[in-house]
């Protein structure tokens, strides 16, 4: 009879082989089910050979504006792609190592290095690399040449005064749809008698412009504007000046499916804040995922790389609800999935079909309203969005579901940055039904630390964390975003 450690090694070994059998055969197979990340039979990292060549570089000063810009939006545009995921798994090896030092109980101690004691695959490689970003904001500020209504994105920083706005036409992750928005937004600003808005308290109106496109190339542009002591009559002129010039002048070039304007006398604000106003064209741009088609309004988040975002969602699909093609044991669909931070429903949507129900939980009204146009709209009946604060919602959603029975129980999060409120991870951590938790993080070395360590750690009655510790199994990351070192990562706790 196979000992417990061997069956364990066998279920890690077949989570691999699903992941790399399902999520990667989409994408271009750059590792074989066999992969696996051995320093000692590899030529030297190019993780160091980066780090030295950027160590010894020579002085920004000698670099040209477009190399320099590159360096700060694209860090790694240098490097063979293959060099690129080699760096980034090395540091999400190093990230989760932290995480093996808290479960420990010795953070300040030095596991073997790149050796969390959970399997960490590698990274799954973005099927596109270059111009993939479907959503990017221009920036407006003084240019190479002085000039102040110059659009693209900053070197320096505020705080040494050394702001310069660089053209991004060079950018490898920036599609040629976004540049020419950028380069049309510039041209109009320069033919406008407004001055551009630099800083707040010094006046001026224009401000920066959001380009978002599909798979299909169909354009929505958002243009950002400080009234000042602008009346309503005059703002509306400058209004009508922004639509003739991208509909009827050197701007209609765009070919622009909807623009969008925000009127504002702050730096952020959502759209129930400060309405965005359309001005021109179709209320939102679609997009497909997984078969799946999604509405995108002005403000609504998505995956920047919508390619990358189906290896993302297929991997989240496996793990949370594994079928026997799988690995997994189930042979049919069932249970419920709670997706917590669901924003406009995507990843709940495209797991509908493994369940009998999703429970979707989002704080931002708007999120919720297009996550319902979506289920509709895919003619998705298995899915319900509740907004509100996850903490308040989950009580009651369990509540609901114990009562009335049912197959197996999962959770999905995929916050933002600043991870989940200590309360959202008490509430998933002191629902027992909860058996397996897929957590999708963007900044696994930020605030999710805490969410790691806090749905980790022994029960805590002074945090009131009553429930059993999860213990985390996997970890897959993927490469959202290529040139860049940033990566997404799939972790999977199971208790």
């Amino acid at each position: 009879m196979a000992s417990p450690a061997s069956h364990s090694r066998s279920v890690i070994f077949a989570k691999r082989n699903i992941l790399y059998n399902v999520a990667v055969r989409p994408s271009c197979l750059l590792f074989s089910t066999n992969d696996t990340i051995s320093d000692g039979q590899r030529k030297p990292s190019p993780e160091k050979r980066w780090m030295k060549s950027q160590k010894n570089s020579p002085r920004s000063d000698h670099l040209s504006w477009e190399e320099r810009l590159a360096d700060v939006v694209t860090p790694l545009w240098r490097l063979s792609y293959e060099e690129q995921l080699e760096i980034k798994q090395k540091h999400q090896q190093r990230i989760l190592s932290q995480l093996a030092r808290h479960l420990t109980g010795d953070p300040q101690g030095s596991p073997v290095r790149g050796k969390p004691p959970f399997p960490v695959l590698p990274v799954l490689p973005s099927p596109v690399r270059d111009g993939y970003r479907n959503k990017s904001t221009f920036s407006v500020n003084r240019g190479v040449d002085g000039n102040p209504k110059t659009v693209g994105f900053y070197v320096g920083t505020a705080r040494k005064g050394d702001i310069v706005c660089v053209n991004g036409d060079h950018l490898l992750n920036m599609p040629e749809k976004h540049k020419l928005v950028a380069r049309c937004y510039q041209d109009f600003l320069r033919l406008s008698p407004l001055e551009p808005c630099l800083l707040f308290h010094s006046g001026g109106h224009w401000r920066e412009v959001t380009a978002r496109t599909n798979a299909e190339g169909h354009t929505m542009a958002i243009v950002y504007f400080h009234p000042q002591g602008l009346t309503r009559e005059e703002v509306a002129a400058h209004k009508a000046d922004l639509v003739e010039y991208f509909t009827l002048g050197p701007g209609s070039v765009c070919q622009l499916d909807s623009l969008y304007f925000q009127e504002s006398g702050m730096t952020r604000c959502t759209h129930e804040e400060s309405p965005y106003r359309l001005l021109h064209g179709q209320p939102h741009i679609y997009e497909e995922v997984l078969g799946y088609k999604f509405r995108i309004s002005a403000d609504a988040f998505f995956q920047v790389n919508r390619a990358a975002a189906e290896v993302l969602y297929t991997t989240v699909r496996h793990l949370c609800f594994p079928t026997p093609e799988d690995g997994g044991g189930t042979t049919k669909p069932g249970g419920t999935l709670l997706d917590v931070c669901c924003g406009t429903g995507a990843i709940g949507i495209t797991i509908s079909p493994r369940v009998d129900r999703i429970i979707g939980i989002e704080l931002i009204e708007q999120a919720v309203e297009d996550a319902r146009h979506n289920a509709a709209l895919n003619k998705v009946l298995n899915c319900e969005f509740v907004a509100g604060k996850a903490e308040v919602v989950l009580p009651a959603a369990m509540s609901q579901l114990s009562a009335a029975g049912g197959g197996p129980l999962a959770a999905v999060v995929n916050p933002a940055r600043a991870g989940l409120h200590h309360r959202v991870v008490r509430a998933l951590r002191n629902q027992p039904a909860i058996r397996r938790l897929v957590y999708v993080s963007c900044k696994p070395d930020g605030e999710a630390m805490r969410n790691f360590r806090e749905l980790c750690c022994a029960p805590d009655p002074r945090k009131k964390l009553w429930g059993d510790a999860f213990s985390p199994t996997l970890a897959v990351p993927v490469d959202m975003f290529p040139h860049t070192p940033h990566c997404e990562v799939v972790l999977l706790f199971e208790r």
